[in-house]
């Protein structure tokens, strides 16, 4: 059985002091033991941020883009800036440490730290270990139900301080949304906002495809900004697909060609049903998808 791996940071930024002033900058440590206090904030407030990164071939895919969101929730967050060479060099180190699979993921998590602490340290760590299997999920579908996320699409310029469009770790709503979603016998949602246009998933972007063209919600809407959903659209555009960032309805979604849900992790998830009626998928097309973010170069 593989075992995973937990590398602690030493100093995650560069704007705050080290935890110990004379030591390397990570330190790889016993995931099974305890390495974070219960005072921190990340803990006991779900005061910080995150990032979850596939790992194919030995490689994190798309690295430099899920560092650039890291710090970009940071700056959201008022948190202390991470440095981003350090939190590099630490995933490329987790990534030699971890035994060879065909499918793991990185999280790397940043909190404001100790509460009471009186330095402004935060704490740091990456942690890695095999990807569960996804296999179904990609290659036969998911059912999906629509929910109300509460909120109009301009959430982001209206209410800046619900810090929607940063990937935080107040993840409540959203595993509750989860845990709807099983008791309604689906397998996950799609947020809608209340002046009716769709969102995001829990922990995925949605892409809607017309015809050549696909279609994902912007992000100037209150949601998160998809790594996974750029490369596919990259990917889209060398095949000389057209996209774009449209607002979309649910009833876009049900006269969508197809529709996925896209993560760093599993990938790219067509849309089987919506709210209980059958919609057909892409298989051929999904399959293209997820062979392409597993062979990522980037």
């Amino acid at each position: 059985m593989t075992s995973p791996v937990l590398l602690m940071l030493n100093r995650p930024s560069h704007e705050a002091e080290a935890h110990e002033p004379a030591a390397a900058p990570f330190t790889s440590v016993d995931p099974s033991a305890a390495q974070v206090t219960v005072r921190d904030l990340g803990v006991t407030r779900g005061d910080g941020i995150f990032e979850s990164i596939s790992v194919s071939g030995g490689r994190a895919q798309a690295l430099e883009p899920h560092l650039a969101r890291f710090a970009v929730s940071a700056r959201m967050l008022q948190l202390p800036a991470p440095d981003l060479d350090v939190w590099r060099e630490a995933i490329l180190a987790a990534i030699d440490e971890h035994d060879d699979v065909p499918e793991s993921y990185i999280k790397t998590v940043l909190t404001r730290g100790v509460e009471g602490d009186g330095h402004g340290r935060p704490t740091g760590w990456v942690y890695m270990e095999p990807s569960a299997d996804f296999t179904q999920a990609r290659a036969e579908g998911i059912r999906v139900i629509t929910l109300s996320r509460g909120y109009a699409t301009t959430v982001e310029r209206e209410l800046a301080w619900l810090l929607q469009g940063a990937k935080t770790l107040s993840y409540a709503v959203n595993k509750a949304a989860g845990r709807e979603a099983a008791a309604r016998g689906a397998d996950d949602v799609i947020f809608v906002s209340t002046d009716g246009y769709l969102l995001e998933g829990p922990t995925a972007n949605v892409i809607l495809r017309f015809g050549n063209r696909l279609v994902t919600p912007p992000t100037d809407t209150g949601i998160l900004a998809g790594t996974t959903q750029a490369d596919i659209f990259a990917h889209a555009e060398e095949l000389g697909m057209d996209t774009a960032y449209e607002l979309v309805t649910p009833d876009d979604l049900r006269a969508a060609d197809a529709a996925w849900l896209v993560s760093s992790v599993r990938h790219a998830a067509p849309v089987r049903s919506v709210d209980g009626d059958d919609r057909p998928i892409d298989a051929e097309f999904t399959k293209a998808i997820n062979t392409h973010l597993l062979t990522r170069r980037n």
